[in-house]
């Protein structure tokens, strides 16, 4: 709880450039992405990406465990402590680590629905209607709606959205690539 007051103090206050932070290159000073992330694939990297692109800061949220569990996924899914080293070990090789503040979403929404300062959302097209109750929390709460941002779900070599089960299942690679199975010898 202490470390969140902390963080949530910086947000919410105006010393922004303590931090070095400025709108000289991107069009938002933070936006903010969610997601389960548990086998990362280029579907996360261009979601990632696009809010990236956008936002100096960006509000990476992970589903936590007991989150997770409710979701009722058809297939286990890695811890969060596993899952949040994983995002942060890409986030390095992408050179975003460091403007990435990832937190653990206990909510659906985490704090999309109660940061004053964030000004956008990225969101797939998967999860856009998510994008969309955010926004009306959020002018329920009073403040300002977020710019919505949808990325296109990412199809695999065959035409049909990649995703972590179809990668479990053995279908594809990370990359979208189809595997190969294997073939009967005909003697």
């Amino acid at each position: 709880m202490g470390s969140y007051v902390l963080f949530q103090n910086f947000f919410d206050s105006d010393t922004w450039m303590e931090f070095g932070l400025s709108q000289a290159r991107f069009r938002y000073r933070a936006v903010a992405v969610g997601g389960t992330f548990d086998i990362l694939h280029i579907g996360h990297e261009k979601l990632l990406a696009k809010a990236f692109e956008l936002g100096e800061l960006v509000f990476v949220g992970v589903t936590g465990d007991r989150l997770v569990s409710e979701l009722n996924k058809d297939h286990p899914v890695r811890t969060f402590i596993v899952r949040r080293r994983n995002l942060r070990q890409l986030l390095k090789a992408r050179g975003w680590l460091k403007r990435a503040r990832i937190t653990e979403l206990k909510d659906s929404f985490g704090p999309a629905i109660r940061r004053r300062r964030l000004e956008a959302i990225v969101v797939s097209e998967e999860t856009r209607a998510n994008g969309l109750r955010v926004n009306r929390l959020r002018r329920n709460r009073g403040l300002k709606p977020l710019r919505l941002y949808v990325v296109r779900m990412v199809r695999a070599d065959d035409g049909k959205v990649l995703s972590d089960s179809r990668i479990r299942r053995g279908e594809v690679n990370p990359r979208g690539r189809l595997k190969k199975r294997g073939r009967a010898r005909i003697r």
